[in-house]
């Protein structure tokens, strides 16, 4: 089960504090499923969950708000010295400077729901020079929503969550799941061009 992969109930919430913190500062830990794992074990009576969605979210806003000021003081001079990839990492920059002064709100409060962008986000806000004021708001909403959406979902799917991944495995159920997910994405994506194809099939005639 997932508790037996990062079992919390042996250390406690400061295990939790510190894996959703190190992820959200820029680590690829599993500070998400550290998240899961929790709300599980608080279904099986272990934890309480209102404490760990409390603590999860805490760490949350602590983990981006270091990422934040990480990006902010050198996340320039990494995406601008040279070396390999100096275009491209120029490139991102200027993309992302003008992407964060119209759509940073979203990117933070949203990302924080999305694996690669939870890791980074903050990274890339501090470096584009994202507003402090406006990061800490949408950052802070965003840990909130994600620790208790997460952690609910969690909890309240915890002996099933558990049982699938006794059965296929942690890397199973995501692979089952990446797998679901790439599905509705080809089927979405099909459809947008089936109709934007008889749109243009409309316009022709």
């Amino acid at each position: 089960m997932l508790a037996s992969l990062i079992d919390v109930s042996h250390v406690g919430y400061p295990l939790l504090f510190l894996l959703v913190m190190a992820e959200s500062g820029g680590m690829p830990v599993p500070g998400e499923t550290s998240l899961i794992a929790a709300a599980v074990l608080a279904s099986q009576g272990k934890l309480q969950i209102e404490l760990a969605i409390a603590i999860a979210a805490t760490a949350a806003i602590v983990g981006d708000n270091i990422g934040y000021q990480i990006g902010r003081k050198g996340g320039r001079w990494l995406l601008q010295r040279p070396g390999r990839f100096h275009r491209q990492r120029l490139q991102v920059l200027a993309s992302g400077e003008p992407f964060f002064e119209r759509h940073g709100p979203k990117a933070v409060f949203f990302g924080r729901f999305v694996l690669g962008l939870r890791v980074w986000a903050s990274w890339l806000a501090g470096a584009t020079h994202m507003r402090w004021r406006s990061f800490v708001l949408w950052n802070a909403l965003g840990g909130v929503c994600w620790a208790t959406a997460v952690g609910l979902v969690a909890y309240f799917l915890g002996h099933a969550a558990g049982n699938a991944i006794q059965t296929f495995g942690l890397f199973g159920l995501i692979a089952v799941l990446v797998l679901v997910g790439g599905g509705l994405f080809a089927h979405v994506r099909h459809r947008r061009r089936t109709k934007a194809g008889d749109e243009q099939t409309e316009r022709a005639s």
